[in-house]
């Protein structure tokens, strides 16, 4: 909850909100440190979204400013796979049951040409 608050104060003070968002992934190691690189990367590339940090997290928003893709490292929840996850402004809904996060270990080419096709949807 401080790490929120942090962001919302910084936010309101026109901090560069891209910069507080590769200082997080910065301070990761590993294959974390790897995987949010990736994510970044490709939500650059072909995505409108925005890069800040959200709960202390690599998170990319929508033009409202809502929060629509987030990376959650494994080594700060301790546990054996990160999290790419999709919010409510995400653009996924399909039907009555999708999935909303993913477990990641690492990405291949594969991999990563789904996440880019995931992330044109959520943003479309």
């Amino acid at each position: 909850m401080r790490a929120a608050a942090a962001e919302a104060k910084a936010a309101k003070a026109g901090a560069d909100l891209e910069a507080a968002c590769l200082a997080a992934i910065g301070e990761m190691s590993g294959s974390d440190r790897e995987l949010a690189e990736t994510l970044h990367e490709l939500v650059k590339k072909h995505t409108t979204l925005r890069a800040k940090t959200w709960y202390g997290m690599p998170a990319y928003t929508n033009a409202e400013g809502k929060v629509v893709v987030f990376f959650q490292s494994a080594a700060k929840f301790k546990v054996r796979y990160a999290t790419i996850g999709f919010q409510e402004a995400a653009n996924l809904d399909e039907g009555n049951f999708w999935p909303s996060g993913y477990a990641v270990t690492k990405l291949s080419a594969s991999d990563k040409k789904q996440l880019v096709a995931l992330l044109k949807r959520a943003v479309g």
